[in-house]
């Protein structure tokens, strides 16, 4: 469970680009580069679903 936690941190820190390149190359030593490529699939999709919510929540108000 804390490889996902840590995982899931390197992928969030790379969605805001505030990941360095000395952690990124240390979460590829450490962790799974498909495990890192479905968490950000995953992320990826949850993002664009909130993004769709909010536009057609404040069309339709």
């Amino acid at each position: 469970m804390r490889q996902f936690f840590s995982a899931l941190q390197s992928v969030l820190a790379a969605f805001f680009g505030v990941q360095s390149n000395h952690k990124r190359h240390a979460d590829f030593k450490h962790h799974s580069p498909v495990s890192i490529i479905i968490i950000a699939i995953l992320l990826f999709i949850v993002f664009i679903i909130s993004i769709y919510a909010i536009v057609v929540s404040v069309l339709s108000t």
